[in-house]
Parts: structure tokens; C-alpha cells; sequence
């Protein structure tokens, strides 16, 4: 494996995407491990550990799929399907800060893709400050996150692309190949195809022991080193909520002063926590008075 690229050989934080480009091919990746911000998300819900695996794949695929697709403003990743979950997404915003958060009504029994997610639609939401929202949508295929990111890529991007997912407690990393479009003429003569299944092919070689342990040089040099590799500075994520109490409010005015007034009367405040990171924001009477007058005052 060349290195064309200064990077050393320990990332200044334990939370990166790090992109390579093999420089012979039409061929790019990225690899992708974060361990706070995994930690952060997941430590306070006590999520069971095939749910926690399942959310950890979900933040590692939102960073990835961020890297995959340009964007100013936030990318949801989310299932909603007729499993033993009612709900798994994933954030990551175009900043570099990442949330999840996984929803069930009894414990999951299972730690299988499909008794988890069941029938449902993976859905891939880019909200972005400059352009229309986008929303891709693909079926659960292949019983496994990356199986269904490679089928919509297939289908929505016309790319082939190949995912792997390792998790364990502490850390989660993914692991991305994509095609880049490439030469007419590489295409025609088979070329392409033959270099593209040859690098998949030393990719499936991973283990979830090597994902887990190497760095990512090693991690490259174990499955490319007679491939011309250049390896990019990486790219640094964080654990961040973006609930705030001026989102809360405004959820309160939507809900409509005669309701929020009735939990007034009957609790004394309200208090709404937030489901990703719990902070709890209460609003006493006088608060939730004056919000309702600011209101009517806008209205007017």
C-alpha cells in the first residue's frame, strides 16, 4: 500500500471517518469508528445488546452515508418496519455530530436483523440548508443494514457498494467500498467489474476481531498492501443533541394552549424530556402563560 498522503499513525480522536482512494481504480472507501459518541448515545437507555448493536450499525452508517452523499444540514437514517422494534434512526449532521436512538415496547428477543426491523422501509432522509429535503427509500433486503444500504445504492445511485459493520461495547466501525463512475471503455472490456469484485473479495476477508483492533492504516495494509492506496486526513464526529428549550416550547405551542393549560392544572408544570439524550425541560405556569401571550402577539 503507497501512502501518498501525511497522516499519522493515530487519529487525535477516537471518533473519526477516514476516506481512501485506491488510485489504479474507479474505487473509493471510508472507514468509520466512533466510541464516545457511541457510548454517549447508547449508555442511558438501557438498550438490550442486540438493540445497542443494531443503533451502534445505524450511527455508523449515517457517518458513512454523510460521507457518500454531499449535503449542508443533517442525514437521517431511520427504519420503521413491523419488527420488535417500532423505531431505530440515526442522525449526523453536516458538522460532524451524530445521535440515535432505538424505540420497543417489550425487550426484543432476538438479535436477528429481520425479527428486529421485520417489513419494513429503510429510509434515507438528507435535510439540507440550500436545496428541497431529499427522501430515499429502499426495502429491507438481504437481512442486514448493509445489505439493504447496498441494494439502495444499486438502485438509487446506480454505484455498487459493499458495507461492513463491527461492533462491541465499546466502539462501533464501518467500512465502506464504492464505485466511482468510471471510463466508457474500462466498462466495455470488463475491467472494471474484474477490479471492483477483486477488492471486494479481500474486503470480505475481514474479520470483526481485525475491524475492532487494527488501526485503519493497518487495517489497509492487511487487505491492500499490493494495491496503490492513498489514505485522507480524517474527518472528526461527536456526540451532540440538538433538542433545546426553544424547540421544546414550540412543540408545547403546537400542541395547543387548552391541552398544555389542562397539564398545568393537573401536575403544576409541564416537563417534557428529551428521548435522545433526557434533559428534562420544565415550564411552570407563568412560563407557559407568557409563551401562549408571545404567541398571540405574533398573531396579531
Amino acid at each position: 500500500m503507497s501512502e501518498s498522503s501525511s497522516v499519522p499513525p493515530e487519529a487525535p480522536t477516537t471518533d473519526i471517518c477516514q476516506r481512501f482512494l485506491f488510485a489504479d481504480d474507479d474505487v473509493r472507501g471510508e472507514i468509520v469508528r466512533l466510541t464516545r459518541s457511541y457510548t454517549d448515545t447508547v449508555s442511558d437507555h438501557g438498550y438490550p445488546p442486540a438493540v445497542r448493536t443494531l443503533l451502534g450499525e445505524f450511527l455508523a452508517a449515517a457517518v458513512l452515508l454523510g460521507s457518500a452523499i454531499k449535503y449542508d444540514g443533517r442525514l437521517v437514517l431511520q427504519v420503521r418496519g413491523d419488527g420488535e422494534l417500532n423505531l431505530v434512526m440515526s442522525e449526523c449532521t453536516s458538522e460532524g455530530a451524530i445521535r440515535g436512538i432505538a424505540r420497543f415496547e417489550k425487550v426484543p428477543e432476538s438479535a436477528d436483523f429481520d425479527a428486529l426491523a421485520g417489513e419494513g422501509l429503510l429510509v434515507i432522509t438528507v435535510d439540507s440548508r440550500r436545496a428541497d429535503p431529499y427522501q430515499g427509500i429502499v426495502s429491507l433486503e438481504g437481512g442486514s443494514l448493509a445489505a439493504s444500504l447496498q441494494t439502495y445504492f444499486e438502485q438509487s445511485e446506480q454505484l455498487e457498494s459493499w458495507f461492513y459493520f463491527a461492533v462491541d461495547d465499546n466502539q462501533v466501525c464501518g467500512f465502506l467500498l464504492q464505485q466511482l463512475p468510471g471510463s466508457t471503455a474500462a466498462s466495455d472490456d470488463g475491467t472494471r467489474e474484474q477490479r471492483w469484485q477483486h477488492l471486494v473479495t479481500l474486503a470480505q476477508t475481514l474479520t470483526t476481531s481485525e475491524m475492532l483492533a487494527l488501526s485503519n492504516e493497518e487495517l489497509l495494509h492487511r487487505l491492500y498492501h499490493q494495491e496503490n492506496v492513498k489514505l485522507y486526513p480524517p474527518r472528526e464526529f461527536h456526540y451532540q443533541c440538538s433538542c433545546s428549550r426553544e424547540r421544546t416550547a414550540r412543540a408545547l405551542v403546537s400542541i395547543g394552549k387548552e391541552e398544555v393549560d389542562s397539564i398545568i392544572i393537573e401536575q403544576g408544570e409541564v416537563s417534557i424530556a428529551c428521548e435522545f439524550c433526557g434533559t428534562d425541560y420544565r415550564f411552570d405556569a407563568s412560563e407557559i402563560a407568557l409563551l401562549f401571550q408571545d404567541r398571540g402577539d405574533l398573531l396579531h
